[in-house]
């Protein structure tokens, strides 16, 4: 079957090489399996059919009975059109051809009954449809069925003759090829439990469905098949790290811990912090490697549980490293942690790429015969030159900003790998989490400290910016700060952002010196220009921040109660939630205000309606979920997940669970897939994990 299945498409019939060529440049279709596994994107009801007279006025897909009475050719400015006209007999209609008119004309019958589909042209009262497909009535009633099968297709293709019903042909002398010969991948048992199809059924109905029922019936088989074999590979992958990847156990809680948590803890712990401390704790006792994702909302008080994770490390005598995505973020990180831990005696330091050589030495140093307990800093920590005495704990912030690549690396920093926690600001919607995130163990704080006032987050056109700016005096009155932040750097013709150049100028002019101080910060600055910048408004010596996105993560200005965003709709809900964020966190009432132009899209004011009325990052995940889809709300983690071919993440949440369960009950049952009747998985998986797609293996 697998030679089969991986047949060239210009071997099956209806194909040919210069159609295979075509198929191949425009749609991806290199084998059968290719075609097997393209799925139709929609269905159209072939269940209704009009007369010339009965035509609804719009531009949808009909069919229509009716003969051709008359055919003939006229001439336009560029080429002709092949015009015939259709007819029930009382009422008339046209069918225009303006390519293959040759061809077309000789294969015309006058005065027979056909069946005509396709999509509706209004010109006034005058009614066409441009390239029909042609069926005889005699020949469409042998094969009419209720569904049509709609597949993806491209203009290149239908100039090219390959049509709808040409697509649909080609698919039905595939399945006259293979039909009955596709190897069931999942077993009896499984199939039998959740009141599976039988595989080729699923892929039969799918293509030429006869009932929304069957249709529905088969697709729920296939996407269970898909999400199963992801959620399967990632099962076996947690399985085997928990297995056989052994870890740094961490048996004992020692001074540094008690010491901390009874008389230097800052602020009592919520009840989700302590559940996420449980969690970590029974993972760092195992002898099993901790691969775990902390996820928590902006300001869920999520650096407080990696401290106490780091002394765990330094009470069994081991080294602790947090890697953060920028700079600004790992020097916030340091200073904080430093603060913390100063009655503990702790020896911590930094490293990032503005450290220099001379610096950089005696700090290598140190780390290497472990006189440095914790050493934070950016991706210079994953330089080879970097070398710890005994790494036994590594936390990577804001894991969205890392790839899969980084995270290896960090494991190779000591001979045993270091237990590891990723820690995410973003929420991620729990669909993505189990497939993007499967393979780690999941803790998700989902309780704000207490005393976090609410965000006021009001949307403004800029029809109302000087009211914005009366705000903003107000406010700096009282003794607050603003942040101001703007897409770009340079204004962008194509999308006509905000420049921050100008509105830096515009910002020194509306609030002159000596009264009021102005900070810039963006990307293009120097680290060393940048951390000038950033203290000034830590310091409070400047009132107002005009900046890009790199205040994004990190930068914690309690004072701040101010996030006034330029252009706000040019912004992703993630973005616009961890910028609002960077406001709220001290004791004043904070305001997010979100600038835009009058002209807005449907999902932008969609994205700005929801940012006014809930601040539950989870929330606004699903909702950027639903918008963009998974591979942009993920960014490049996302290409570590399976492009899925007919699951949806947006919409099969209900089918991801049930199958998470059956790869639970699986696994628990038969860890090593070693059973008889799990023998269709297990080959199935094997095939699988040679290839690129789910769809890779033998049918």
């Amino acid at each position: 079957m697998s030679a089969l299945l991986q047949k060239p498409i210009e071997f099956l019939k209806g194909v040919g090489p210069n159609r295979a060529q075509l198929l191949k440049k425009e749609l991806g279709l290199y084998t059968l399996q290719d075609i097997l596994y393209f799925f139709p994107h929609r269905y159209i009801d072939r269940n209704k059919y009009y007369t010339p007279k009965e035509l609804p006025q719009t531009t949808a897909d009909v069919q229509v009975l009716g003969s051709i009475t008359h055919i003939e050719t006229i001439k336009q400015k560029r080429g002709s059109r092949l015009v015939a006209t259709f007819t029930d007999g009382q009422h008339s209609m046209e069918l225009v051809w303006f390519r293959g008119q040759q061809w077309i004309q000789k294969s015309l019958q006058l005065n027979t009954p056909y069946m005509a589909f396709g999509r509706l042209n209004w010109y006034g009262k005058k009614c066409s449809i441009p390239h029909p497909e042609l069926e005889l009535i005699a020949d469409h009633e042998q094969r009419k069925g209720n569904f049509q099968a709609v597949y993806p297709s491209t203009e290149n293709l239908t100039k090219s003759g390959i049509s709808q019903r040409v697509m649909r042909q080609i698919v039905e002398n595939l399945f006259e090829e293979v039909q009955n010969k596709l190897q069931e991948v999942l077993s009896d048992e499984m199939r039998n439990t959740y009141k599976l199809m039988e595989k080729n059924e699923a892929l039969k109905v799918i293509h030429f469905p006869q009932s929304q029922e069957s249709l529905a019936r088969a697709q729920y088989r296939m996407k269970f098949e898909e999400l199963f074999f992801v959620q399967l590979q990632l099962g076996l992958k947690k399985h085997h790290r928990k297995e056989r990847i052994k870890g740094i156990p961490f048996p004992k809680i020692g001074n540094y811990f008690n010491s901390f948590f009874q008389e230097h803890l800052p602020f009592p712990l919520t009840e989700a912090q302590k559940r996420v401390v449980r969690e970590i704790r029974t993972d760092l006792n195992s002898e099993a490697q901790m691969n775990r994702l902390l996820q928590g909302d902006v300001g869920s008080g999520k650096t407080i549980v990696a401290v106490l994770c780091i002394l765990m490390a330094l009470d069994n005598n081991m080294q602790a490293t947090l890697v953060a995505p920028t700079e600004i973020l790992a020097q916030q990180h340091y200073s904080s942690i430093k603060g913390l831990l100063v009655p503990l005696d702790i020896k911590i330091g930094l490293l990032t790429g503005s450290v220099n050589k001379k610096e950089r030495e005696p700090l290598f140093e140190k780390l290497a015969n472990g006189q440095l307990q914790i050493l934070i800093g950016t991706h210079a920590v994953l330089e080879e030159t970097v070398n710890f005495h005994r790494l036994g704990l590594a936390i990577v912030d804001e894991q969205h900003r890392f790839g899969v690549a980084q995270r290896a690396k960090l494991w190779r920093k000591n001979n045993i790998p270091p237990n590891i926690l990723v820690m995410t600001a973003t929420p991620i919607p729990r669909t993505l989490a189990m497939t993007a995130y499967g393979d780690l163990d999941l803790s998700v704080i989902d309780e704000l400290p207490p005393g976090r006032k609410p965000i006021t987050t009001i949307h403004r056109f800029d029809s109302k910016r000087l009211a914005v700016f009366q705000f903003m005096r107000e406010e700096i009155a009282k003794g607050r700060q603003v942040y101001i932040v703007y897409p770009l750097i340079k204004e962008s013709k194509v999308l006509d952002y905000k420049d921050l150049m100008d509105g830096y100028e515009s910002i020194v002019r509306e609030f002159p010196l000596p009264d009021y101080q102005v900070s810039i910060v963006h990307g293009r600055m120097n680290a060393r220009d940048k951390a000038y910048e950033m203290e000034r408004f830590i310091s409070k010596k400047t009132q107002i921040m005009v900046a890009t996105t790199v205040i994004e993560v990190g930068v914690d200005v309690p004072n701040a109660s101010i996030m006034i965003i330029e252009s706000a709709e040019r912004f992703g809900l993630s973005q616009l939630h961890q910028l609002r964020g960077r406001v709220g966190r001290g004791a004043s009432k904070s305001y997010c205000i979100l600038m835009t132009g009058s002209k807005l899209s449907q999902d932008a004011q969609t994205r700005l309606q929801t940012m006014v009325r809930t601040q539950d990052g989870f929330e606004l995940a699903e909702v950027d979920l639903s918008l963009r889809g998974p591979g942009d709300v993920m960014g490049t983690q996302q290409s570590g997940v399976l492009p899925f071919l007919i699951a949806n993440l947006k919409k099969d949440v209900d089918i991801l669970k049930t199958v998470r369960h059956a790869v639970d009950s699986l696994l628990q049952d038969d860890p090593s897939l070693s059973l008889t009747n799990n023998g269709n998985i297990r080959l199935a998986l094997s095939l699988t994990q040679q290839g690129k797609s789910i769809w890779k293996y033998i049918g």
